[in-house]
């Protein structure tokens, strides 16, 4: 009996039904549960003689020699279950309880399937569900926040893959000033960030010379791949580590280091801000006062989360960038109060 893909589909899907020591399965029921798996998959199906011969094959000694028994219960039922917990004929096969897992991971990966624009998260969830047998379901129990407008996420499997198959890459990019910039980009890595995404990679450049460079999708007018180039590893930078000391996706050129940031907020944020962090270095110095500190490279991304909190956080320190978060709420207070002035001119 060869073992094809829609045989060894069928193994697993019944190595999985006979691992589950929380669910009776008779031989409807092991039918029912192959042919979900190979109609999502193939659009075949197979019959209860099948099953059967399946059954016998799998308990062959000279194939698996499974311990498949037959447990009769409620009179003439009967279901079929490994006499053994611990056996599978596939050693690296997950638990049942793990399939669970594994079913709500794929559950929300299928939230971001959108035809060609994923095509290499298809393939992702549909290796998973094939190599598991399990598939996601269908009702829609997880939203994730995103932006349908935001351009680039066309390019998001193609730039992971080129990443991973280190593919050097010719890229045209758009700044924000509009002036289009030609390079040579060797991708080492891809990260979302307040629901853009970026890809950073070594980027060559006669003048500046070669450099880890911040490409954000959306501004990337296209891309082809550098075949006449040699690709370089990426063998000094740890992508762990990298955004460590950072929010968002920027290192600052002006600050190397970590430093000190103490804010303030006022009681009715405060709670908000313990339960959901603003960086992983965060911590509590005084609770009645509403006192926080954490570690980072003061960025263009940690001035717009501090001013998204509106009149509800102060920087306390460090002094210079107290002082420069001062200097653009007052420069913002001008402008309201300048249009307030000209618009009560004429009455």
């Amino acid at each position: 009996m060869p073992v094809n893909k829609n045989a060894l589909l069928r193994y697993q899907i019944l190595d999985r039904c006979f691992s589950d020591f929380h669910r009776k399965y008779e031989i409807e029921d092991l039918l029912d549960k192959v042919n979900e798996a190979l109609y999502d998959l193939y659009g075949t199906e197979v019959s209860i003689r099948q099953i059967r011969d399946d059954i016998k094959y799998m308990r062959d000694r000279v194939t698996y020699d499974a311990p498949i028994k037959a447990y009769q219960y409620d009179g003439k039922k009967c279901y079929y279950r490994y006499e053994d917990r611990n056996f599978s004929i596939f050693n690296n096969e997950l638990s049942a309880e793990e399939v669970s897992t594994l079913r709500s991971t794929i559950d929300m990966l299928a939230r971001f399937r959108d035809g060609s624009k994923n095509a290499w998260l298809e393939e992702v969830i549909s290796n998973l569900e094939y190599r598991f047998g399990v598939k996601g379901t269908t009702e829609n129990v997880v939203s994730f926040e995103q932006n349908e407008q935001l351009k680039g996420l066309e390019f998001l499997g193609e730039l992971i893959d080129s990443a991973v198959n280190h593919v050097p890459l010719h890229i045209l990019y758009r700044t924000f000033k509009g002036k289009e910039i030609s390079s040579i980009v060797h991708p080492y890595h891809v990260k979302q960030f307040n629901n853009r995404w970026f890809l950073f990679g070594l980027e060559e450049n006669e003048e500046y010379g070669n450099h880890i460079a911040n490409k954000a999708l959306d501004r990337i007018v296209k891309f082809s791949r550098a075949n006449e180039v040699e690709y370089i590893p990426n063998k000094d930078i740890d992508f762990n580590d990298y955004f460590k000391d950072i929010v968002g996706v920027t290192l600052p050129e002006d600050h190397t280091t970590a430093e000190p940031v103490i804010l303030k907020f006022d009681g009715e944020r405060f709670p908000y801000i313990i339960s959901k962090p603003i960086h992983s270095t965060q911590e509590i110095l005084d609770k009645e006062k509403c006192l926080l500190r954490i570690n980072v490279r003061p960025n263009n991304e940690l001035e717009a989360l501090i001013f998204s909190f509106g009149p509800h956080v102060e920087v306390l320190e460090p002094a210079w960038l107290r002082q420069q978060i001062g200097d653009k709420i007052e420069e913002t207070l001008k402008k309201y109060l300048s249009e307030k002035k000209d618009c009560t001119d004429n009455i």
